[in-house]
């Protein structure tokens, strides 16, 4: 009985001092940190005036892309995380310019970092070279082996509306489906508003901007 009150504040001790660590320390560490521009004053080694500050954050289409992006699970396979050098071969398969850091975050209400790498980082998958245009996207969403033969993803044609062609002929948003994937003779495949929102969430996701702490290399 006399023990009691020592076990209580060793259980205490270790929580507390696990708390601080984790959460007091890592606070004091990022919790200030601020939108900054690429490149700071070297006089005040502040921001300068009038240059755009980043990082930037997901607008209007964008923003609610994001939200589809969570409710189909899509962080449960990406990743959103670019790793310094030494620690993967991020660079090499020209999955960014810079590792990632803190301050890409700060203005992320949900933080999408991931877990599993099941499919390629999209953390600058807007800025790669087949981001150009959206067709790229919306293929590879409605069925990923129509642009790889050997994709694990699964399809979310679901996202996507099968409806007889019009009169005034196909639709300017229609897919431009080889005809393994293309629907029957007289039918088109065109992106619902979820889809038009992934896609344009996905192409706002770019790194290709410097931070003081990471310049572009």
């Amino acid at each position: 009985m006399k023990s009691y009150p020592a076990v209580f504040l060793g259980i205490f001790l270790t929580l507390a001092l696990s708390w601080g660590g984790l959460i007091y320390v890592s606070d004091r560490q990022l919790g200030a940190l601020e939108p900054t521009t690429e490149y700071l004053d070297q006089e005040t080694g502040d921001p300068i005036a009038g240059e755009l500050v980043y990082p930037r954050v997901p607008l209007g289409l964008a923003e609610q892309g994001k939200q589809v992006y969570i409710s189909e699970g899509c962080v449960y396979c990406h990743t959103q995380q670019v790793r310094r050098r030494g620690y993967g071969s991020d660079y090499e398969r020209g999955w960014g310019a810079r590792q990632s850091v803190p301050r890409d975050y700060i203005r992320q209400e949900r933080v999408l970092l991931g877990t599993m790498r099941t499919g390629p980082d999209l953390m600058n998958v807007g800025d790669r070279a087949i981001s150009v245009g959206s067709d790229w996207h919306h293929l590879h969403l409605y069925n990923p082996r129509a642009v790889y033969a050997d994709s694990i993803m699964p399809p979310f044609s679901f996202l996507y509306e099968e409806r007889l062609i019009g009169s005034d002929g196909p639709s300017p948003d229609a897919l431009k489906l080889n005809p393994d994937f293309a629907p029957d003779e007289g039918f088109e495949i065109v992106p619902t508003r979820r889809a038009e929102a992934l896609v344009a969430y996905l192409r706002s996701l770019k790194l290709a901007y410097n931070l003081p702490e990471a310049p572009l290399e």
